[in-house]
């Protein structure tokens, strides 16, 4: 008997959209995909090996996005060493990783004495943070992180032993001289996840993306900052 022209037409919608979203995941991941993930940064500031790249040898995922900011480095770096969740904020979009709270718009004294080994609260109550992993002024700021899934609290590798399913990464920030008293801002992320069969979907459609809608922003909000210091 032949196949009803219905079931036949439904069929037919169903391999369309299986074709178009195949298509689209190919188009992200060959084209797409490589940009977002290297935004601004030249081939060599990508091939670069950077401080704290040491810290995760064997990264499921990395980016390495740039901006030129309109300081030199002695000016740039205090904006840098002042982020954190209870201090200046990260320059990003405030309502999504900053409680709603604004981002600091001047250079605050008190928060100029960064420390290697020092907790950055990333959340409130403080159950997932940062830990400043490489500093050297005006050149190096390395922030580590180190989560638990599902449920994105911090635990620290050296007291306690890795679970299962975690996602250990670094954002490294990297001060560079450029011509005209300017600054070359590079910023490196490495990460490493556990189970990868469940983090990698992960990663591709949502975790990478969010960076760069993330550190495009921040690239943004410095500029501006910076573009209105005397």
């Amino acid at each position: 008997m032949p196949e009803p022209q219905p079931c036949r037409q439904q069929q037919g919608a169903r391999l369309l959209l299986l074709l178009v979203a195949s298509a689209t995941l190919a188009l992200y991941t060959r084209r797409l995909r490589p940009r977002l993930l290297t935004w601004g940064a030249t081939p060599g500031e990508t091939l670069r090996t950077y401080p704290g790249d040491e810290l995760v040898p064997d990264a499921d995922g990395t980016s390495t996005m740039a901006t030129t900011l309109p300081a030199p480095p002695e000016k740039v770096w205090p904006w840098l060493v002042q982020m954190g969740g209870d201090r200046g904020g990260w320059y990003s979009w405030d309502h999504l990783d900053h409680y709603g709270e604004p981002s600091a718009d001047r250079v605050v004294p008190e928060w100029q004495n960064l420390q290697e080994g020092q907790r950055l609260p990333a959340t409130q109550g403080g159950k997932s943070w940062f830990t400043v992993a490489r500093l050297e002024p005006n050149r190096t700021l390395v922030l580590r992180s180190d989560l638990r899934l599902p449920s994105g609290h911090s635990f620290d590798p050296q007291t306690e032993p890795p679970p299962s399913a975690r996602l250990d990464g670094i954002w490294g920030f990297h001060l560079q001289p450029a011509p005209f008293g300017e600054t070359r801002l590079v910023v490196r992320t490495r990460g490493q996840s556990r189970p990868r069969w469940l983090t990698g979907p992960f990663d591709l459609l949502l975790g990478e993306p969010a960076h760069f809608i993330m550190q495009t922003r921040q690239f943004h909000s410095l500029r501006a900052r910076l573009d209105t210091e005397p």
